[in-house]
């Protein structure tokens, strides 16, 4: 629908934000500089945008530890180029887990903005000097103060809540103190991590009345907050604080601040859960009044032939790289910049420029073995899938043209997958519909074995296996490169159906209304629900009828729908489920092999080092030097 497409396009205009960073430099005791910034409405909405500017900045995956450190995508440790990706430093997310983080010196650092992190305290800051002086343009009318300060709340709750996502308990920064304020005052202490949720949903609370539902000058005002935004990061923040990293957590009951308060709460509440259960059903019953609904397939000119298995392939796709589309509840300006990183080498074109493709973002054996067979239920559990011999090799067949190369030879594992495994992930055999060659009875593919995939000490994939869902079909990699930029959701409708219903599991156990919302996920990917699917094809039948079963379908069910997106790091932090999932070597396959028998031996790559105290990042040393009445997060 057209109106929700301008309800949440949410780009700021370039230059507009260009025109805002000399606002990023201003100090509260530069008195003239501050007092011209809200001389009228046009220089407080200017800075207003600089407000935004962290917010903007945080698309970029490589500051996400959502995105780097989820164990989706691994980077090759041992390039040649180690300023590959964007400069010296930008692989500092997924260093996370090679056991490089520390105290002195933190990687995503966003108490104080170094190493990949952005300093959020400043952009804080920021918001509480624009809330501070709001009031002074004479020219500025009700309605537009109200709904500017209305953003700058929102910006300043998210800005809180992503730093209690990273370091649990944080100080609260409601006020912008003068420069020359006193030491005892400039040192805050931390809060609570119930108090610092608190605030944060205090403060989307209090935005949420005076923000639009719709953004109705999408030219204008592309890139704004709305009123179906704040309720959806209401209801993940809620979430988020009922989840087993924040809610009653052994490993942090005995953790106190310097006042001698404990910093978490030491028993579980349930309550938790279905308060956030309510906030989850508000924000979907919002998105879907502004429009909201599944991606429907925009076709171009120039398909040659697409089959219902192509199309429906790139439909998932199309969800999150056809930007600004209905499914999008929350979509960032900036591009994504790293489709030559996802992408393989599927024409002879791509390979002869060794600059256009570089492939280095690596999916793992175990992310790959994620997704679901055909049957809808994991490929462990499903009685008709040969799991025992997943490992060895097979031809391509008829049953499967259209997602694997016929005639080609790959593993038996790549066979009998649902459809999200094809849309997202690609692999040696597989079909790349799309880069110039819009015929999926003739497409492209990929092969990883001797094709165009050949190892180079810069330039190579290190598990034969690429997040496909990062690269938009119509960008075509070669010496002439032609790439369909997108925008970056930040998060989409079904991100909310199933947080919905893990809130509503958690806090009632299984239920009717709990399978619904898993299944409208489902159907759109061509899956039966879950009743059925488990019922008939697991061998863990009745694993959905109790609330640790359908736990962990649930679970399963968002890694595999939001996969590559840089949600499933925060996810498995606060299920507490991650450093099971880094416990082991990070494998793939053989990819220096250039015959099929070398490809295919499974290899390990690197073993991720996540323990106990990785679940929070560290305060840097010298910022508890700076100020004492900070106690260093736990375990560090």
């Amino acid at each position: 629908m057209r109106f929700f497409k301008r309800t949440l396009l949410v780009v700021l205009p370039v230059i507009l934000l260009i025109s805002c960073k000399k606002y990023l430099d201003i100090t509260p005791d530069n008195v003239a500089t501050l007092n011209s910034s809200f001389s009228n409405a046009n220089e407080t909405q200017a800075y207003l945008f600089g407000c935004y500017s962290n917010l903007q900045n945080l698309s970029d995956v490589r500051r996400n530890a959502g995105f780097t450190s989820s164990g989706e995508i691994i980077f090759p440790i041992d390039l040649l180029d180690k300023k590959t990706l964007g400069g010296e430093g930008g692989d500092n997310g997924f260093n996370v887990m090679r056991g490089m983080q520390n105290s002195p010196n933190p990687l995503l650092n966003y108490w104080d903005g170094y190493n990949m992190g952005l300093n959020l305290w400043q952009s804080i800051r920021m918001c509480n000097t624009f809330l501070d002086n709001v009031h002074q343009p004479l020219d500025l009318t009700e309605f537009q103060r109200k709904r500017w300060v209305a953003e700058a709340k929102f910006l300043k709750a998210y800005y809180h809540y992503w730093l209690l996502r990273m370091y649990g308990p944080i100080p609260i920064a409601d006020v912008a103190l003068p420069i020359n304020a006193p030491s005892a005052e400039a040192r805050l202490n931390q809060q609570s991590v119930d108090s610092c949720f608190g605030y944060v949903v205090g403060l989307l609370d209090q935005a949420i009345p005076d923000l639009p539902d719709v953004i109705q000058n999408a030219g204008a005002e592309a890139g704004r907050i709305t009123s179906v935004i704040a309720k959806a990061v209401k209801a993940e923040a809620l979430a988020t604080q009922a989840s087993p990293l924040f809610n009653g957590n052994p490993d942090y009951g005995a953790i106190k601040g310097k006042e001698g308060k404990n910093l978490f709460p030491v028993a579980y509440d349930a309550g938790k859960w279905q308060r956030a259960a309510e906030a989850s059903k508000a924000a979907i019953d919002a998105a879907v009044a502004a429009g909201g609904a599944l991606y429907q397939f925009r076709a171009s000119g120039g398909i040659v032939h697409m089959s219902d298995e192509t199309k429906q392939l790139v439909t998932l796709q199309g969800a999150l790289t056809d930007p600004w589309n209905t499914e999008q509840v929350w979509t960032l300006n900036p591009q994504f910049g790293w489709q030559y990183m996802a992408s393989p080498r599927v024409t002879a074109d791509a390979a002869s420029n060794g600059f256009a493709v570089y492939s280095n973002f690596s999916v793992p054996m175990a992310e790959s073995e994620l997704f679901y067979t055909k049957n809808g239920v994991p490929i462990n559990e499903d009685r008709t899938w040969d799991y025992a011999n997943r490992y060895k090799v097979q031809t391509g067949d008829d049953a499967h043209k259209y997602y694997i190369r016929k005639g080609y030879t790959t593993a038996r594992g790549n066979f009998y997958r649902e459809s999200r495994y094809y849309a997202d992930v690609a692999f040696d055999g597989a079909i790349w519909f799309g880069s110039a060659n819009t015929d999926d009875n003739n497409a492209n593919y990929v092969n990883a074995v001797n094709g165009f995939a050949a190892y180079t000490p810069t330039r190579y994939n290190v598990t034969g296996y690429w997040p496909k869902k990062l690269v938009p079909w119509q960008t075509a990699f070669g010496q002439t490169s032609v790439q369909t930029n997108y925008s970056w959701p930040f998060m989409r409708l079904p991100a909310l159906w199933l947080l919905y219903a893990e809130c509503l599991n958690e806090a009632n156990g299984p239920g009717a209304e709990v399978y619904t919302y898993i299944d409208k996920v489902r159907e759109r990917a061509g899956l039966p629900g879950v009743v059925q699917a488990w019922s008939n094809f697991s061998r863990n039948p009745s694993k959905y009828g109790s609330k640790e079963g359908l736990r962990a379908i649930i679970h399963q069910e968002r890694r595999i729908e939001l996969a590559f997106e840089g949600q499933a790091g925060w996810d498995l932090r606060r299920w507490k489920e991650l450093q099971a999932v880094l416990n082991g070597p990070f494998q793939g396959w053989n990819a220096r092999q250039r015959t099929t028998q070398g490809f295919y031996q499974l290899t390990n790559v690197y073993q991720p080092v996540f323990g106990l105290r990785d679940y929070l990042f560290p305060i840097q040393d010298y910022d508890l030097l700076t100020n004492p009445n900070l106690v260093q997060t736990p375990y560090w």
